[in-house]
């Protein structure tokens, strides 16, 4: 009975629901780091042309405390032109493969990474490494953008040089030197194809979500596969995904979490997913 419950609150329950959450310490921080992201959106709605929105965000000194906490630093770096000439240092390094080039001042072109998209991916070993988005001891964080069509991987990597956040390099690599490389070649199938999501589901699939009759309040409960399409909590990306590396190291691990954070609006979704019987199967689901 209580998945008959589950499934009919499905709709109203879904990503777009976790924001009713109280606020918490964690979520209060990252609602500080997306501070630019909301005047981003509302300059969009306003309509402010492009040229003079990063103007008008370029004027706007980062605060100081915005390098204390990477993700603080990174929503400004990638929405303030001004800023992000300032924290890469120039001649950039770029390494793939054998060989090394540079990136020089001029020929460098401003790096938004997801903040044109709705939210942003973030990939765990357990739940014990999400602490360390919030450590301040963290000095040291590399951005990888992951090209799942071409199988190459890009990866960004800040420093924290004399207290501030600087990009010091990029390392080009093919995806098969990743360690979630066989977590990713799972994943580029699962967000293309809806039938290998169902035959990817775990009998049944843990589900955490959130209480429409109560916004302080979680309902646990679970689904069987063919539900799933009741519960996807949104629209997976196919082509890249991105991925934070605040210093978590991965291992050969028999599971993985995949996290989704919106962008200026505190949402947020976490997939687990697990090696069962030699295949990844997506064993819960936290709305």
């Amino acid at each position: 009975m209580f998945f008959v419950c589950l499934s009919c609150l499905a709709a109203g329950m879904l990503f777009g629901c976790k924001d009713k959450k109280p606020e918490t310490d964690e979520n209060q921080g990252n609602k500080d780091s997306v501070a630019v992201a909301d005047t981003i959106d509302t300059l969009v709605v306003d309509t402010v042309p492009e040229d003079a929105m990063d103007s008008l965000i370029s004027a706007t000194p980062m605060p100081v405390s915005a390098d204390e906490l990477f993700d603080d630093f990174l929503f400004n770096f990638a929405a303030n032109k001004k800023l992000q000439y300032e924290r890469v240092r120039f001649p950039l390094k770029v390494v793939e493969g054998d060989s090394e080039t540079v990136i020089e001042r001029k020929d460098w072109h401003q790096e938004h990474y997801f903040m044109k998209q709705e939210f942003y991916t973030l990939i765990f070993d357990d739940e014990s490494q999400l602490e360390l988005v919030k450590d301040t001891r963290v000095d040291s964080v590399v951005v990888e953008k992951i090209d799942l069509k071409a199988k190459e991987v890009e990866q960004h990597i800040f420093n924290r040089v004399n207290g501030q956040w600087v990009l010091t390099e990029i390392d080009r690599n093919s995806m098969f030197e990743n360690p979630n490389k066989a977590f990713l070649s799972f994943y580029e199938n699962f967000a293309a194809d809806s039938l290998f999501q169902i035959q990817s589901m775990n009998e049944p699939v843990s589900a955490v979500l959130p209480d429409p009759d109560d916004e302080y309040e979680m309902i646990e409960g679970e689904f069987h596969p063919e539900q799933w399409p009741e519960f996807k909590p949104m629209d997976l990306p196919a082509d890249h995904l991105y991925n934070i590396i605040y210093g978590q190291r991965y291992t050969q691990s028999k599971q993985k979490l995949l996290v989704f954070r919106g962008i200026a609006n505190g949402l947020e979704s976490t997939m687990t997913f697990r090696v069962v019987d030699g295949k990844w199967k997506l064993v819960k689901l936290v709305n």
